[in-house]
């Protein structure tokens, strides 16, 4: 009996005249995701996409992968067999065993989108029905609230039984959106504002700050491991890891005390700024939430935002940090992000910071620096990696 996996897609399908690009990207994306798992055959109809192991291509594997790729709504493992409709009586009896024998109620739901099928969807529903509670004497029909659902979709290819969905992860294709790049540091909060803005299309470029010697080799693996959880939704990515220190320091002998973060943060705008547009990318994304900190006060997100000209998507800016922290939990992040290596916003660090700047005082302070030099230094000696899914390179 052959396996394989029905994709359905989400907001897609709404998409009116370009649709067919969101269709192209997301099977581009699929098959990116897939091909170390072995050989498929991937196609699109319908609605539907279809994806069929050869050769002994690991199925499982490829359902958890596919369970993490943006644009897919709902997945099923189904078996495909002949549009006959005594073939799908005992092919559903056979495949579902293991769930139907442990049941007590069932439905069955039926779908011709191949209207050429001699029987409409209700009588399919009917006859295979019928069937199942000979079969399996123990099982009683619930169409309100049955133990497990039944599914019958006779398409071009083939018909289709399956059970109930598998949920996917929403949204729309990676790299549908354009490019963007997410300021990481080893917080809860930027890496699911990089899984939000993912969701959305946006094909991600790294950028994190690093001040050695004030913080560890550890606590950019740990910033890595990070990408690399994200990564099996955003898919493959580069991170440029910037040398920071120079910066803090220089800011902490000119500047006074309780602007330096924001001065911080206006050079990391900068700094990626410059990075994101060799990149190709339209736009920068930040963890921010709105008074979570000190330097998150809408004044002083308006003092960072001065100082870059690209927008700058903020996904969490009305979140609270519960909520965020159940996204973190969801995309298994939050384990990795409270391991205690710190990273350079957590290293000088004011005692009584300004939580409504007002930006001729910035300007005034970044007077007594030559900020397009350091700026222009931080980004000639980056480290750059190659970030994908289970890995680095």
């Amino acid at each position: 009996m052959k396996e394989v996996l029905l994709i359905k897609l989400g907001e897609m399908v709404l998409k009116g005249l370009n649709r067919n690009t969101f269709e192209a990207a997301l099977l581009k994306n699929i098959r990116r995701r897939l091909e170390l798992l072995g050989k498929f055959d991937i196609r699109a109809a319908q609605s539907t996409i279809t994806v069929e192991p050869r050769d002994g291509a690991d199925l499982e594997a490829a359902a958890e992968r596919v369970a993490k790729i943006f644009g897919i709504v709902t997945f099923s493992r189904a078996c495909v067999v002949e549009k006959n409709i005594d073939v799908i009586l005992t092919s559903a009896a056979e495949y579902l065993k293991p769930e139907l024998t442990a049941a007590k109620t069932f439905k069955v739901e039926s779908k011709r989108a191949d209207k050429r099928f001699p029987l409409k969807s209700p009588e399919i529903s009917a006859r295979l029905g019928e069937f199942l509670l000979q079969q399996y004497p123990h099982l009683r029909v619930d169409v309100h609230n049955p133990d497990f659902v039944v599914r019958v979709e006779v398409r071009d290819y083939g018909a289709y039984v399956h059970g109930p969905a598998l949920k996917g992860a929403g949204g729309i294709p990676v790299g549908t959106g354009g490019k963007a790049a997410i300021l990481i540091s080893g917080g809860i909060d930027s890496p699911v504002a990089a899984w939000m803005m993912a969701k959305r299309g946006l094909e991600l470029t790294a950028v994190h700050f690093a001040s050695p010697p004030y913080t560890s080799e550890r606590a950019e693996q740990k910033v890595a491991d990070l990408l690399i959880k994200v990564s099996e939704y955003a898919g493959r990515m580069t991170m440029f890891t910037v040398p920071f220190a120079k910066v803090q320091e220089q800011i902490m002998a000119n500047c006074p005390e309780e602007l330096f973060t924001l001065i911080m943060r206006r050079f990391m705008m900068r700094v990626s700024e410059k990075i994101a547009r060799c990149e190709g990318c339209g736009a920068l994304i930040t963890g921010e939430s709105l008074g979570q900190v000190a330097s998150q006060t809408m004044q002083a997100i308006a003092c960072t935002d001065a100082a870059a000209q690209m927008p700058v998507f903020r996904p969490l800016i009305g979140m609270d940090k519960t909520e965020i922290i159940q996204i973190a939990r969801a995309i298994d992040t939050f384990e990795t992000s409270i391991l205690p290596f710190e990273d350079c916003c957590t290293v000088f660090t004011p005692k009584h910071p300004r939580t409504r700047p007002d930006l001729k005082f910035i300007l005034q302070a970044e007077q007594a620096l030559d900020c397009d030099a350091l700026v222009e230094e931080c980004v000639a000696n980056v480290k750059i990696q190659r970030i994908y899914p289970g890995k680095r390179v």
